[in-house]
């Protein structure tokens, strides 16, 4: 969602640390493009001038001007102006010790409130908590059957009392049975509305009033920009809202909903939704968010994006297969399909700081299908195949190819690449007691990288 504002803003960064000394001229040079990047990535006018304001007084002060860096303690004070703008309160949900804990979910309609119910409910079951959903949209056709659905690809309780149709009813008897039944957290879904519907708003006013939540969860389509930041505020004005939840942050908004929420609304962004697996949903961390946009990486997110996908034992039996240099194309597929988990290939490699930038690199962008047809092509193999690629000969490219799909050149490829991967792995192996770390990391992403790319 940031790509566009971050290579703005690298291309600022750069042209400040080309300059030997900085002068006020240079750096009213800079602001303008870093303010022009920033309207152009729809972020609120009036945030845009505070945020300006406050790096130009920071910036044009003497120590920085004479600084040996200059450049540099530009980028810092971006970074931390960018952070005011999230504010200091953590993502995720705060400490409470009411028991069942109640979740509201308010929006407008097709905001993504029903599928965030079902995220939610599979972060907290991460947590150690034990979710029940209940909707409360009687309105919307199939709105109740579908959260039923949700529920069930969530493994969370759903609480449906067979033809109770009154929201305020079915809200106040999901807290009731979640005490009867040892639920810690009710997570109620609502009907999707209008803040000029004044029927509406009172209904949502009386479920508050009957349930009493600990968090007013306030779903914000990301597509939707500064509507969804207004809207917002006249939720919070009428009913209360404690936190936001980002929804469809992967697609292609341009970022200026996250930088201008916080300081329009005047609450946190509690989570952020990057896909469309129950998976997607992650607590809003400001400086992981920062450091991505000003192209530091995130490899917080990488590592524990890595520690949900991958097993513990099948790492440790993967890392003495790469130091004995017996990594075969089995493991490669299986390596593969850990990464699909993780989420779009992208997106890590956008987690990965000092990676060149995706599109510098790779015109044609990153080939998600080139995943399935190695796949295709390494089924295709016998076991033994598989295991010892160098016994694969001429006649055997040929009939992998037509087992897969594709073409032998597409199998002399992806062989000749793999041969030059289990070389770097073996580098990248034999450093990981020492200084591998970081660099590592780069380089098994970046051999991934280019067997990714059509």
């Amino acid at each position: 969602m940031f790509d566009s504002l971050s290579a703005r803003l690298q291309d600022v960064f750069r042209g400040l640390r080309g300059e030997v000394r900085l002068t006020e001229q240079s750096v009213e040079s800079a602001l303008r493009e870093i303010r022009m990047a920033l309207l152009e990535a729809d972020v609120n006018f009036k945030v845009v001038k505070a945020f300006v304001d406050r790096v130009r007084d920071r910036a044009v002060d003497q120590e920085v001007l004479r600084s040996l860096t200059p450049g540099q303690q530009v980028v810092r004070i971006v970074r931390d102006e960018m952070l005011a703008l999230f504010g200091e309160i953590p993502g995720g949900l705060p400490p409470s010790s009411v028991t069942p804990r109640v979740i509201l979910l308010l929006g407008l309609q097709g905001s993504g409130k029903t599928t965030t119910s079902g995220k939610l409910a599979v972060w907290l079951k991460r947590q150690g908590r034990h979710p029940v959903l209940v909707s409360t949209d009687v309105r919307r056709p199939a709105a109740i059957e579908q959260l039923g659905i949700v529920g069930r690809q969530s493994g969370a309780a759903v609480y449906d009392p067979a033809g109770n149709l009154d929201p305020v009813a079915r809200a106040a008897g999901a807290v009731a049975d979640a005490r009867l039944r040892g639920f810690d957290v009710v997570i109620v879904d609502t009907a999707g509305r209008l803040h000029i519907d004044d029927e509406l708003m009172d209904e949502l006013v009386a479920i508050k009033r009957a349930v009493s939540p600990v968090d007013l969860l306030y779903v914000a389509d990301a597509m939707t920009g500064q509507d969804a930041i207004k809207s917002a505020g006249e939720f919070n004005r009428r009913v209360g809202v404690t936190g936001v939840v980002l929804s469809k942050l992967d697609g292609d908004a341009r970022g200026g909903a996250a930088l201008s929420v916080v300081s329009v609304v005047g609450v946190p962004i509690a989570f952020v939704g990057s896909g469309e697996r129950l998976q997607d949903l992650e607590p809003f961390h400001p400086d992981r968010v920062v450091s991505r946009v000003l192209g530091m990486g995130d490899v917080l997110s990488l590592i524990e994006k890595a520690e949900q996908a991958i097993d513990k034992d099948q790492a440790k039996q993967l890392e003495e297969k790469i130091r004995r240099d017996q990594f075969t194309l089995e493991d490669f597929r299986d390596q593969l399909r850990t990464l699909r988990r993780m989420g779009p290939l992208e997106h890590l490699l956008g987690m990965i700081p000092g990676m060149p930038n995706l599109k510098e690199a790779a015109p044609d962008g990153i080939d998600e299908k080139q995943v399935h047809r190695i796949e295709a092509i390494i089924n295709s193999m016998t076991p033994h195949e598989r295991r010892s690629h160098h016994v694969i000969n001429g006649s055997r490219r040929k009939r992998i190819a037509r087992g897969s799909g594709t073409s032998v050149e597409e199998v002399n490829r992806l062989l000749k690449q793999f041969v030059q991967m289990r070389k770097m792995l073996k580098v990248v192996g034999g450093m990981s007691s020492g200084q591998g770390g970081r660099g590592g990391m780069r380089k098994r992403m970046a051999a991934l990288r280019s067997m990714m790319q059509g």
